[in-house]
């Protein structure tokens, strides 16, 4: 299913980040350190995803590491349509921090920046956690969404 949000509404102020977490938009040059911890932990199809974020200027992706450099999460938009979020993900490790949170606002206010009023989570996983940090609204007759008909791996 995918929600709606109103980015006129977003939240004032995030909520801390954990200690010793910067959460910033990633460069270009970190692709080679980026794409494969996501193919890792998240697949093949988010990292194609993520390269398209990652080739944007500026780039069109947030990501969250600790002080030693290690991924933490990452949050994309405007990558498969335009006025679309995600995908995103943070690390089993790091759950349960509110970094999750922090990465979809970051993203959703680059796009609010760029001029939109409304975005799109595609295929949202979790739709109580969008609909608790961000006030989303489902589409009704949203499923399958963009994705019908997709290719996948065989």
């Amino acid at each position: 299913m995918d929600l709606l949000v109103k980015l006129y509404t977003l939240p004032a102020d995030p909520e801390p980040l954990p200690p010793g977490v910067t959460l910033r938009r990633a460069l270009a040059p970190e692709a080679p350190v980026i794409l494969p911890w996501i193919e890792a932990r998240f697949g093949e199809g988010w990292r194609a995803e993520a390269a398209v974020a990652l080739s944007a200027c500026p780039t069109r992706i947030h990501i969250a590491h600790d002080v030693e450099g290690a991924l933490l999460g990452f949050a994309c938009h405007d990558v498969t349509a335009r006025g679309l979020f995600g995908p995103t993900g943070v690390d089993e490790k790091a759950r349960g921090t509110g970094l999750g949170k922090a990465l979809l606002l970051a993203s959703l206010r680059a796009m609010a920046a760029d001029g939109y009023a409304y975005a799109v989570i595609g295929g949202a996983g979790p739709v109580a956690f969008y609909q608790k940090a961000v006030g989303a609204i489902p589409i009704e007759g949203s499923e399958p969404g963009l994705y019908r008909g997709m290719l996948r791996p065989r």
